[in-house]
């Protein structure tokens, strides 16, 4: 095994002392040394392949240029979107971001924690799941930079960068109700997660303020752990009530793409039979024969922000910064 190239085997090269090369390598001004000499150092290094060691870096500075970002699986679309954009704003000041993903379980959410807590992270920017509240404010008793996005605890007082879930839904449902539906329903999954709450709260409000009486048959809530049958389960009784519903928001991209997919197999047609709306866009919603209407997150806008955040708290900025975005209503075919 080759032995790693050293600042003093630099400066043995280059004829110079170890303080010196060091102080070239970490870009300090140059203004008391030649241009030659800091030109011969550079080039040396590169010859020898030198890299910086980043753990010895990190323990002088006391900052590892590193940030932890937790989504609920970076597999999706929306967390894999997100996590670019987090990703090449961090790497505008020189972060490096580590991911992992919680599916959706508060224990390994835990352990995702403490894991980059024992990485000497900078700071976290994370997507809290169900039943997190107390270790989010656990962290946050801790002092360690940290922002939320797409999902806040409101028990919790500290920083987050979320959509206004209620106006997106409510926008959502009114138009459809505008449009002549008569029987909006809703497909969310059961959970207590704060932003799938607010969905059906704007759900219910745009019922409300448009007159129409809420049956409760029309909200259906499934498992977020493999959902397939319990959506298509859900849409089915949807669709055989006594006044079948003419209607539906389903509450994610990945509800929508199951609760489309068996839609297809039945005899009716999108959207003179049934107006359909999205939460999120997503590819495998582009095969269906009507585009799907849906709403758009402002995810680079939110990705950016939440990054800036969590770089001024790693700067020492201390105020708490909660900012709730708003949505666009993307019209396609499958409303009226």
């Amino acid at each position: 095994m080759n032995k790693r190239v050293s600042l003093k085997d630099i400066a043995q090269k280059v004829g110079v002392s170890t303080a010196l090369v060091s102080y070239v390598l970490n870009n300090k001004k140059e203004g008391r040394i030649k241009k030659e000499v800091a030109q011969k150092i550079r080039e040396t290094a590169k010859e020898l392949n030198y890299r910086t060691n980043l753990l010895a870096r990190s323990l002088k500075i006391n900052k590892t240029y590193t940030i932890g970002l937790i989504v609920a699986d970076i597999a999706s679309p929306f967390s894999s979107g997100m996590a670019r954009i987090i990703e090449d704003e961090a790497d505008k000041l020189n972060y490096t971001v580590i991911f992992g993903s919680s599916d959706e379980n508060a224990q390994k959410f835990g352990k995702l924690v403490d894991t980059f807590l024992t990485r000497q992270v900078d700071g976290l920017i994370i997507a809290p799941p169900e039943n997190a509240e107390n270790q989010v404010f656990r962290l946050r008793q801790q002092g360690l930079p940290f922002v939320l996005f797409d999902r806040y605890c409101p028990s919790v007082n500290t920083n987050y960068v979320a959509l206004d879930n209620y106006t997106a839904a409510y926008n959502a449902v009114k138009y459809m109700i505008d449009g002549g539906c008569k029987r909006p329903a809703i497909v969310t999954y059961d959970t207590t997660l704060f932003h799938m709450q607010e969905r059906v709260r704007g759900y219910s409000a745009a019922l409300k303020l448009s007159g129409i009486d809420a049956n409760k048959s029309w909200i259906k809530k499934v498992n977020i752990i493999n959902p397939k049958a319990a959506i298509e389960k859900a849409v089915q009784e949807l669709l055989s009530l006594d006044e079948p519903a003419d209607a539906i928001l389903f509450g994610s991209n990945s509800i929508a793409v199951h609760g489309v997919k068996y839609i297809n197999t039945l005899p009716l047609k999108v959207p003179k039979d049934l107006a359909i709306i999205s939460f999120d866009e997503t590819e495998s919603l582009d095969l269906f024969y009507a585009s799907i209407t849906y709403i758009k997150q402002p995810m680079h806008e939110m990705g950016q922000l939440t990054t800036r955040i969590l770089l001024d708290c790693i700067g020492k900025n201390n105020k708490v910064t909660q900012v709730n975005m708003q949505a666009e209503l993307v019209i396609r075919a499958s409303t009226r």
